[in-house]
């Protein structure tokens, strides 16, 4: 089984290490391949960014040389997942969801914790989308700029850990979500600090993504995700130059 695992930003050093966390957790005969978009921010922290890195991801799916079973999407609350179940007939997994519903198998309520407050609302709107809001208890934002995931390890852990003892003591919530791609690794240390438990959407995406496949189970074409129409497309893939 091959698993597409595709960043939604172009920080290849993210890319890296979501790879090693989603190949940590996959079964024996499962190969993890990493994707970096080949366009778009080096972060993505807005619905400008989000868009373009839609756009990014697609592109990257479409034009992969090798055949694959199934794609996650490792980006908390982006958009393009849609777009993706169009264009593949295999499982496409977005971390957001996959969290989410993982969170609810093991409590009433979750919370997740995020980036910047600007994230709030588009991880917000995607959980309500995929009818993933009523159980969720609050999105709390650490203040933490994505790439400073990675510059400063401890400073992420405490602020993201602090949010999440917040929404335990103040939002009821049993679960916690941790709300970015680039929070892969952190869930231990959350947990030490919470005392919950922390679902990484990226390691619940690799076991979900799995199961799918070895049910054979595939995207329904009959309306929602059917193929796009053939139809004249105008400059794209735009040309170099």
């Amino acid at each position: 089984m091959r698993i597409l695992v595709v960043n939604v930003n172009t920080t290849q050093s993210m890319t890296d290490s979501i790879g090693e966390q989603a190949a940590g957790v996959a079964s024996p005969g499962t190969e993890i391949v990493p994707l970096t978009p080949p366009f778009g921010a080096e972060s993505v922290e807005g619905n400008y960014e989000s868009y373009l890195a839609a756009v990014a991801v697609m592109e990257a799916v479409r034009t992969h040389p090798e055949p694959f079973d199934a794609v996650i999407q490792a980006g908390y609350g982006e958009h393009g997942r849609e777009g993706l179940q169009e264009l593949l007939d295999v499982p496409v997994v977005d971390i957001t969801e996959a969290a989410a519903s993982t969170a609810q198998f093991l409590g009433r309520t979750y919370s997740v914790v995020t980036t910047l407050d600007r994230t709030v609302p588009l991880i917000e709107e995607r959980l309500h989308a995929a009818g993933l809001g009523a159980r969720c208890a609050s999105v709390r934002a650490s203040g933490l700029p994505v790439l400073e995931l990675e510059r400063d390890a401890r400073a992420a852990v405490d602020a993201i850990a602090e949010q999440a003892a917040r929404a335990v003591e103040e939002d009821r919530a049993e679960v916690i979500c941790l709300g970015c791609g680039g929070m892969s690794g952190l869930a231990e240390r959350v947990v030490e600090r919470t005392g919950v438990p922390v679902v990484d959407g990226v390691t619940a995406a690799v076991t979900i993504a799995e199961s799918l496949v070895r049910l054979g189970l595939t995207t329904s074409k009959v309306r929602t995700y059917a193929s796009p129409r053939p139809k004249r497309i105008l400059n794209w893939p735009p040309r170099a130059g």
